[in-house]
């Protein structure tokens, strides 16, 4: 089975219905240019620092401008349409500690919504600089790992801090995933040290492709944004990579017959073996833990 994929990077700005009639003119260009699966990136919707005006916006998953367009465009362009992820309320939005959920959603040829999937890992960091990040204060995690089987292939569900949890990834291979997503708004700090290793590492450590559209450039709410949206085969060969800010559309053909040749070459899904582990001191033996899973 091949098909075409296209990951769209977009600076998504305050308003949500701005950047929803953005989201629909970058995914009408990927279908027109042939592209069947298109993925936009983490907040699609709207990247805004400031709390009280976030919740402003906020609706729940049925009132959602950017759900409703999606939905929408599927339909209409007959594509697979992977929103990244948009904020979604799931409690009353006028609440002041109303909760949020950072949550991606697929919809198929039709419109009809295959599945919803809320971010699991909270980015809650402190970087140099004075760069710091509490995701946890204002989302609610997901505890819930997904993976869709599709006509095109089984595709494993991520966003952004999850590329960070290397187990994720890992079930959703021994589930049967032949393309990982990864839709993400990395900071431009952590971008430059880390992005394009750890997609290509979670691909080549699952015999899977890997779909990654990312937020880049600089926001209207002052953050910064690494983009480089990224599709990398099983061998972890970079097929298409975005530049670091701006709109921009990246294709590659995927064939999912590269994920069977190359898990045969390693098989290392299937040669992982648990084990036990033990920590040693100059005193001896201080302490053993019991079996874990490679």
């Amino acid at each position: 089975m091949t098909f075409k994929a296209a990951a769209i990077q977009m600076c998504s700005g305050v308003d949500t219905a701005r950047n929803a009639a953005d989201m629909a003119r970058l995914v009408r260009e990927a279908a027109a240019n042939g592209a069947t699966y298109i993925q936009t990136p983490e907040m699609t919707g709207a990247l805004q620092r400031d709390r009280k005006a976030m919740r402003a916006q906020l609706r729940g998953e049925a009132d959602d401008v950017v759900v409703s367009t999606a939905r929408s465009l599927a339909r209409e362009l007959n594509i697979y349409l992977h929103v990244g992820s948009t904020a979604i309320s799931i409690d009353d939005p006028a609440q002041e500690g109303g909760k949020i959920a950072n949550r991606g959603l697929l919809f198929a040829p039709g419109g009809r919504q295959v599945l919803t999937y809320d971010k699991i890992h909270m980015f809650d960091v402190d970087l140099d600089n004075g760069e710091s990040w509490r995701e946890s204060s204002a989302y609610q995690a997901g505890g819930e790992a997904r993976v869709a089987e599709l006509p095109i292939g089984k595709f494993g569900f991520a966003i952004c801090y999850d590329v960070r949890f290397p187990q994720l990834f890992r079930a959703e291979a021994l589930a049967g995933a032949d393309i990982l997503t990864v839709p993400a708004a990395f900071t431009r700090q952590t971008g430059e040290a880390h992005w394009e290793i750890l997609l290509r590492a979670r691909a080549i450590e699952n015999g899977a492709f890997l779909i990654a559209a990312a937020q880049g450039g600089v926001h209207e709410d002052g953050r910064e944004t690494f983009g480089h949206s990224m599709i990398v085969d099983p061998w972890g060969k970079v097929l298409a990579s975005a530049g670091s800010a701006g709109e921009e559309i990246i294709y590659a053909e995927i064939d999912v017959a590269a994920v069977k040749a190359a898990r045969q070459k390693i098989p290392n899904l299937k040669n992982a073996r648990e084990f036990t582990l033990q920590t040693v001191s100059d005193g001896g033996t201080s302490g053993a833990a019991g079996g874990v899973a490679a």
